[in-house]
């Protein structure tokens, strides 16, 4: 009852300023979050001849109770989904096939290794995005993919791509709703090279091809995401943010903007604006870069703040795809999950819950000190009692009681993996 209350209290801050509280939850129950798979077994992902994780990708640390099956990885999600209000997607690597103990190279990977991901979408009522892989693998162990000067490699992740967009069509046809596949490389040199431009066009080059090969966009949408460096990428990376947003623009693809793959002080709330100018959809990998692309596990900080307002103010909800992508074995995993999406959510929902309009008229009229005030006053306005409603009209526990859940599943279940 005193959420009940406390609600309905908040609600009369909020609907001085004209805002329908109401109205904007149940907008909010309509926007899928794209949770990410690997950070339940650290992006392992479950091929037989598994290789060390490489691309200039690291996680760190040893929490117990890793998965180490599909089985256990689809158990560990659907713990997490029921603490998350709303109804999400899930989003999958090309490693995450299951082949029964064959060994199955991943130009040859096909939609029938992913059956069970489907059938349990399925059953979760969920959709499934898709990523080609292009590290953790022999063929990637010089840190080039697509770019690569040696013809047969750069085919061999040709076709890999191709058979991950075709796999990604087979979900958007299960599930009646488009996957999004998402195109990111390692690609690039740890040195200064004497030669920016041909890596460049091979990836170019290798992109056109992988495209020529039409798949509906009912059924899968494509997405290029760029990076600024890596571990053993320091001072070249081909697919620069440059390179992904002509390429974008110019062919109609998703320009994918990754939060931790910019300088420090780059934020990617900044370019949201800019980029629907030019472009009909976007799509996001929201992490948190800490001093680096660290991918530590999402917090209601300022720029992701931001990020919700960007979309919310700018009538975006339809427009930007939201994805996650963080991993940290330092923690709980399941909880990892929990705290990200649902911070994700709520600065969705903070936005929901601003005066857009009125601060745009204000900005508009050159009233930049009622719109300072404003924005800093509806900081400590009572959001919390909404989002404790809105999480309990969606049937997940509210405030901390989650995490009561998430120790109860680790005694139980986490606990008692090898």
């Amino acid at each position: 009852m005193t959420i009940q209350k406390n609600y309905q209290e908040a609600k009369k801050y909020y609907e001085k300023w004209g805002i329908d509280v109401d109205a904007a939850l149940e907008l909010l129950k309509e926007v899928p979050i794209s949770i990410h798979c690997w950070q339940g077994d650290d992006i392992g992902g479950f091929e037989v001849n598994k290789q060390e994780l490489s691309g200039g990708i690291d996680v760190t640390g040893n929490y117990p109770g890793k998965a180490t099956t599909p089985e256990e990885l689809r158990s560990d999600l659907e713990k997490a989904l029921s603490l998350i209000p709303g109804k999400h997607r899930i989003n999958l690597h090309a490693i995450y096939g299951e082949t029964a103990g064959k060994a199955v190279d991943r130009d040859e990977i096909k939609p029938e290794h992913f059956k069970n991901w489907v059938d349990w979408a399925k059953k979760h009522e969920l959709g499934l995005d898709f990523n080609p892989t292009f590290f953790s693998h022999t063929k990637a162990d010089d840190g080039l993919t697509l770019a690569h000067p040696d013809k047969e490699i750069r085919d061999f992740w040709i076709r890999h791509t191709i058979a991950c967009r075709k796999i990604a069509e087979y979900f958007g046809k299960e599930l009646g709703t488009p996957a999004l596949t998402n195109i990111w490389v390692p690609d690039g040199y740890k040195d200064v090279p004497s030669d920016r431009l041909t890596p460049r066009k091979r990836l170019k080059e290798s992109l056109d091809e992988i495209f020529s090969v039409e798949i509906d966009e009912k059924y899968n949408m494509d997405a290029v995401e760029s990076k600024l460096f890596g571990i053993g990428s320091e001072a070249y990376v081909v697919g620069s943010h440059e390179f992904y947003m002509g390429y974008a623009l110019k062919n109609n693809k998703l320009c994918l903007l990754d939060t931790g793959h910019y300088h420090p002080t780059e934020v990617v709330s900044n370019k949201i604006s800019a980029m629907l100018l030019y472009s009909d959809k976007l799509a996001l990998h929201v992490s948190r870069p800490v001093r680096w692309d660290s991918d530590h596990v999402v917090i209601l900080d300022d720029e992701l703040r931001e990020i919700g307002l960007e979309i919310v103010r700018n009538n975006a909800l339809d427009k930007v795809s939201i994805g996650l992508d963080f991993f940290d074995a330092s923690i709980n995993r399941v909880a990892a999950w929990t705290i990200g999406t649902r911070n994700m959510i709520k600065a969705l929902l903070n936005a929901l819950l601003t005066p857009n309009e009125y601060l745009k008229q204000l900005q508009e009229a050159g009233n930049f000190t009622e719109r300072l005030a404003l924005m800093e006053e509806f900081k400590t306005y009572p959001f919390g009692a909404v989002w404790d409603y809105y999480c309990e009209q969606m049937g997940v526990p509210v405030k901390e009681a989650w995490l009561e859940e998430v120790n109860e599943y680790e005694k139980t279940v986490l606990s008692q993996r090898k």
